[in-house]
């Protein structure tokens, strides 16, 4: 019988599926982005301000940071389930990341809509 210690690792579709979705949504936002930018004739700060003063590209880009900011997530779990075998030291390590990538959310919602 084999004895599978659970260790908080999700295996399966769910996590390969929302990685690839994750990437399908920073590559649109990153096509999107740089395509807007080339289109215009004269590249300045005006128009950097000026394409995030609208709501709608404030929110896309909320969702491409909470994208990239998911799909790091998975993959650093992913390695640290792989490579550190010791529970605490893994413990230790996922505390410290998620700890990092709330506060990169916070302060991404700060940049994008603060005063």
């Amino acid at each position: 019988m084999v004895n599978r210690v659970v260790v908080g690792a999700h295996y399966g579709l769910r996590d390969w599926l929302i990685q690839r979705i994750s990437a399908l949504v920073m590559v649109i936002y990153s096509v999107s982005l740089v395509g807007y930018l080339l289109l215009q004739d004269n590249f300045s700060y005006d128009v950097w301000t000026g394409i995030f003063a609208n709501l709608a590209m404030r929110t896309f880009s909320l969702l491409f940071l909470l994208a990239l900011f998911y799909h790091a997530w998975i993959g650093i779990r992913d390695i640290v389930m792989d490579y550190i075998k010791p529970a605490s030291i893994r413990l230790v390590i996922h505390t410290l990341v998620v700890l990092a990538l709330i506060v990169y959310t916070i302060w991404s919602v700060q940049i994008l809509w603060g005063s």
